[in-house]
């Protein structure tokens, strides 16, 4: 009876084959299973490559083949180019590291391969029944060009370019990008004289000279706020007037008079009940 062979090329042998040599084969099929589970191997690129695999039919001298090794580490200096590597079309794992300059494309001779970017690693499964190669990493590449926010894309990395000084990174539930940060008020110079308030700002308000009106938004929604400091000190000596425009203030419909030195105060607009509301006074 024949000697048969394993999926790695292994010489199974028959009883009473090999007489002589039978150590000297099953030394080298156990440096073999060796390779295959913990072999590391370099290979040069500088175009399409064929890693070697052959069975064991009768060497009684181990020899180092490529394709029979866990993780293929890919050097050269391809400038970009994309190349294929062929493995052997068995029931076979590797590592591959690609530090060849190109894009390797990782091949057991069917359509379905794995590409692996130049810098970048990935774990593949060779899958003999259907000669693919399969991927059990997703593409680790950074997407995007340099100075951007890595972030998923559909299983894929994609880049979002760095905001300005000062932004912050925020999304809609759908979309990322950078944006300037919301949620405080947004200052403004120093009012002298009668105004009309936008919703979301801060004002300080000199009433050093004489009394000021400041007149509330004609069309709030639910969340507007405003923000009014005493500038000066002067509220009790010349009063700061805010005008309703409409909408109640604490649920009064009267404007509000403020008469208190060094007033610092925060009204929110809730609905057309109770109008605007203190946060703070």
């Amino acid at each position: 009876m024949a000697s048969t062979f394993s999926n790695l090329g292994l010489n199974l042998q028959a009883t009473g084959e090999n007489s002589g040599t039978w150590g000297e084969l099953t030394n080298v099929n156990l440096q073999e299973i060796d390779n295959a589970i913990s072999g590391v191997v370099t290979i040069t690129l500088t175009g399409n490559t064929t890693l070697a695999f052959t069975s064991n039919a009768t060497s009684t001298t181990f020899t180092d083949e490529a394709g029979r090794n866990k993780t293929i580490i890919l050097s050269g200096s391809l400038s970009a180019t994309t190349v294929t590597v062929s493995v052997p079309n068995i029931e076979k794992d590797y590592v591959i590291i690609n530090n060849s300059g190109g894009t390797a494309i990782i091949s057991s001779g069917g359509s379905t391969t794995v590409t692996v970017k130049t810098g970048s690693k990935n774990y593949v499964i060779v899958n003999p029944a259907t000669t693919s190669v399969i991927a059990a990493i997703p593409d680790t590449t950074p997407g995007g060009t340099d100075k951007q926010i890595q972030f998923n894309n559909n299983g894929s990395f994609g880049g979002i370019t760095m905001g300005t000084t000062g932004q912050v990174l925020t999304t809609d539930g759908t979309t990322a990008s950078f944006g300037d940060i919301s949620g405080g008020a947004s200052w403004q110079a120093v009012k002298t004289s009668n105004f009309n308030v936008t919703a979301g700002e801060g004002y300080f308000i000199d009433t050093t000279s004489t009394t000021i009106t400041a007149t509330l938004p004609a069309s709030p929604v639910l969340g507007d706020f405003v923000s009014i400091i005493d500038y000066a000190g002067t509220f009790d000596t010349n009063n700061l007037t805010i005008a309703r425009n409409g909408k109640p203030i604490q649920g009064s419909a009267t404007d509000l008079t403020v008469a208190t030195e060094r007033a610092g105060l925060t009204l929110v607009f809730t609905d057309n009940t109770q109008g605007w509301l203190l946060q703070n006074n």
